[in-house]
């Protein structure tokens, strides 16, 4: 495993963060457990979850239930110390008006929430899990300095936010004071390039945010499952993926990756994060598994280094247009 900066930070991340959407859903209590050890014993460090994780589960899970299986193994384990913990908030977590956004008090409470589910007295890395238009984002950024203040917060984050949001987050904190966000994450993949590379990207590098992506297989698309003239996966996303990128370019990309995955002796899902990891603006992609053995098929990403051609030819294969021309190749 290789590590990086977080964004502008001192910190020190592995170049792969486990996300845990899947925990308590697709992935039982033991599962989810066997995951993190394996995560942790490939050299990773960096786990990201969410309040809300997995609310959409039904009857299988409740908002709340991914971070309390985290917080249950960093009790267990006693690494806490030694991990670099990220969760989210905005979503609904409760019924009535004010069950969910970025109010001041919902911010405050929810963070104490996750803390106690985490079974932690900080959180290194806390983010607005998507934009809340009904909020000044004054009150929201003014409660989160304060839970940086008050050592329950070490960083501050952004997710899913438009490029104009994060300005306007950027510039309230450097006139005021307030804790800055240093890290984005966008959904962002080689096949899914244009809504983080149009304005986010640019602003990112300006800025200094690590960013640090979800869904960089593309929902599963670039596993290497998926192929034009095979059976559907059996998987609970398959119909969106190929919803998505079942195409002529999705085909043609696949081919591509192919090629150049023979000649790095890896897999599509290697050579999907590998060009990820070759942008100047990366932090750490967000990975995810089932089991371990989903996990040890992604971890050797980060010792693959893409030719400039390799990366020129995927750029070419997935660079997308504005006016009928390209942009941004």
């Amino acid at each position: 495993m290789k590590y990086r900066k977080m964004g502008r930070t001192g910190l020190n991340v592995s170049a792969l963060c486990l996300g845990t959407m899947q925990f308590g859903w697709t992935a039982d209590d033991a599962g989810s457990v066997a995951v993190m050890d394996a995560f942790v014993d490939g050299g990773g460090d960096f786990i990201d979850t969410a309040d809300i994780y997995t609310t959409w589960a039904g009857d299988k899970s409740r908002g709340g239930r991914s971070e309390e299986i985290i917080g249950e193994w960093l009790h267990s384990k006693g690494n806490r110390a030694d991990i670099i913990l990220a969760t989210k908030v905005r979503g609904r977590m409760a019924e009535g008006p004010n069950g969910e956004g970025l109010s001041r008090s919902r911010v405050i409470q929810c963070c104490d929430d996750s803390l106690r589910r985490l079974r932690t007295d900080y959180i290194d890395l806390y983010q607005c899990h998507w934009t809340d238009l009904n909020t000044p984002i004054e009150e929201t950024l003014s409660a989160l300095d304060d839970l940086v203040r008050a050592g329950k917060v070490r960083y501050i984050g952004a997710s899913n936010y438009p490029a104009w949001r994060l300005m306007e987050a950027v510039a309230v904190s450097e006139k005021r004071g307030y804790a800055r966000f240093e890290t984005y994450q966008p959904e962002y993949s080689v096949i899914e390039r244009q809504l983080f590379e149009y304005e986010a990207k640019p602003f990112c590098t300006h800025y200094g945010l690590g960013v640090i992506p979800y869904s960089p297989l593309a929902g599963g698309f670039l596993t290497g499952k998926y192929r034009k003239d095979a059976p559907k996966p059996a998987s609970e996303r398959a119909d969106g993926a190929l919803g998505r990128y079942g195409n002529e370019r999705g085909w043609e990309l696949l081919s591509g990756m192919d090629e150049i995955a023979t000649a790095h002796d890896a897999n599509v899902a290697q050579i999907a994060l590998a060009w990820l990891l070759a942008q100047s603006v990366m932090t750490a992609p967000i990975i995810g598994a089932n089991n371990p053995e989903q996990l040890a098929e992604l971890l050797p990403a980060t010792e693959i280094t893409l030719t400039q051609d390799e990366i020129d030819r995927l750029n070419n294969l997935t660079k997308w247009v504005r006016n009928g021309r390209p942009i941004w190749d």
